[in-house]
């Protein structure tokens, strides 16, 4: 059982869009973080994941007030939260404010920007997708704050990579339908980035997407995502798998630090959050689709993780802005 492609399935990511830079050295820009993102992105809350594709020449990133990375053509460089950072290349200049310049950047299309000194030519292009804000914990958690993988160490980055840039040529001659394509790229160069991530992280480093490589965890994983609302035990989940109820519960305290039980309660809580921000089922419905045999205890066990109880949660998700649907702790 694949883990990663069962959590992918749940998560629905939108509001992909792009920016096609061609800058010269020596430039440097600050990008602004989620909040101020989300507004250009989506009509609804949620948290944007930005990332930077270079597909020529090199350049440096890094958080704010932190080091910063060299990146160099097919580097992809992806901030999960969408966290402020800064790129550039060249000598240290005063970054350009992207946030003072969004209307421009998001309404600019995909016709080539350009910027700079005059030196060295760097390509990219940037992405911004849209994450659910009940469930960007699920996906996020464990991954670092900035993550960088090269996609043309196989052949499927490059193929993406390859498709992508043909598809940001084709927008830029209005072709029919090329918005829809690039969306569906920008999510695959996701996952892309996602899995290479999985694959090259040490055994011992925690969170979903290491113990999603142990066979154990990451079947059990796949499990609960698949069947959330299946009546489960430690006991039952350790025999579908074929191992012992303390090893299954040894192997998910090493790598996400909670018995799985615990994980699953989470998780039908998180699940639950979603219903009741996207849907109109009634509170006791989504308390039977979360896994729970009543709704009181659905509610006690809502308001625990989120703070508020399941209908003012509902009331507040659809009435505030981005940032709203935050659990607790």
């Amino acid at each position: 059982m694949d883990f990663l492609s069962e959590i992918l399935h749940t998560f629905q990511l939108s509001g992909a869009v792009f920016y096609n830079a061609e800058f010269s050295s020596p430039w440097s820009f600050r990008s602004p973080g989620s909040k101020v993102l989300v507004p250009w992105i989506s009509p609804k809350p949620g948290r944007v994941i930005v990332y930077h594709l270079v597909t020529a020449g090199k350049a440096w990133v890094c958080l704010e007030n932190e080091s910063c990375l060299t990146v160099e053509a097919g580097d992809i460089i992806v901030f999960p939260e969408g966290d402020p950072h800064l790129m550039g290349n060249g000598p240290r200049i005063e970054p350009t404010d992207n946030e003072k310049h969004l209307e421009r950047i998001f309404r600019g299309g995909l016709e080539v920007a350009r910027m700079g000194g005059g030196g060295e030519i760097t390509k990219f292009v940037c992405g911004y997708l849209c994450c659910d804000p009940c469930l960007h914990r699920q996906l996020l958690s464990g991954l670092p704050r900035l993550l960088k993988v090269n996609i043309r160490n196989n052949a499927a980055g490059g193929w993406i990579e390859n498709s992508l840039m043909f598809s940001v040529a084709q927008a830029r001659s209005g072709s029919l339908g090329i918005e829809a394509l690039l969306t569906k790229l920008s999510e695959a160069l996701f996952i892309e980035t996602l899995r290479q991530y999985a694959a090259e992280q040490p055994d011992a480093k925690m969170g979903w997407i290491s113990g999603a490589r142990n066979p154990n965890v990451g079947r059990a994983l796949a499990l609960l995502h698949r069947e959330p609302s299946r009546d489960w035990s430690l006991k039952e989940l350790a025999q579908e798998i074929g191992v012992s109820r303390s090893v299954l519960a040894a192997r998910f305290q090493q790598y996400l630090g909670e018995p799985p039980m615990t994980y699953l309660t989470r998780w039908r809580l998180e699940l639950g959050a979603r219903t009741l921000a996207t849907t109109n089922s009634s509170v006791a419905e989504v308390a039977v689709t979360a896994g729970y045999g009543s709704e009181a205890a659905f509610n006690r066990a809502f308001k625990r993780e989120f703070g508020v109880p399941p209908a003012r949660f509902r009331s507040q998700a659809r009435g505030c802005g981005p940032g709203v649907l935050r659990p607790t702790s």
